[in-house]
């Protein structure tokens, strides 16, 4: 709609990916838990990649290996993924605005 073709297919196929990575490597869908603060800020996060992650969920995916080497790698990855898509659908809408 903006003209953006090229800039929105890469990340149509860049941040499912580093979703999918970030299963891959065993990281963990935090649950919904606000009484520690940084795992309720992560499951907020994860939750901003939208579909792949009801998905994931749904599929019973992301359960986490904690002993694994790539436990933390895959973290990042899931959380990651789920604030740059938050940021692209904040860019699209300042451009819808005219403010970029």
């Amino acid at each position: 709609m903006q003209g953006r073709r090229q800039k929105g297919l890469i990340f149509l196929i860049a941040l499912p990916v580093m979703f999918g990575i970030g299963l891959w490597l065993d990281g963990r869908l935090p649950p919904f838990a606000f009484s520690d603060p940084l795992v309720g800020l992560a499951a907020l996060a994860n939750l901003g990649m939208g579909l792949p992650y009801f998905i994931s969920s749904a599929l019973d995916l992301g359960k986490g290996v904690v002993t694994a080497a790539s436990y933390e790698y895959g973290n990042a990855f899931l959380i990651v993924s789920g604030l740059l898509n938050m940021l692209v659908v904040i860019d699209a809408y300042d451009v819808r605005l005219g403010r970029k």
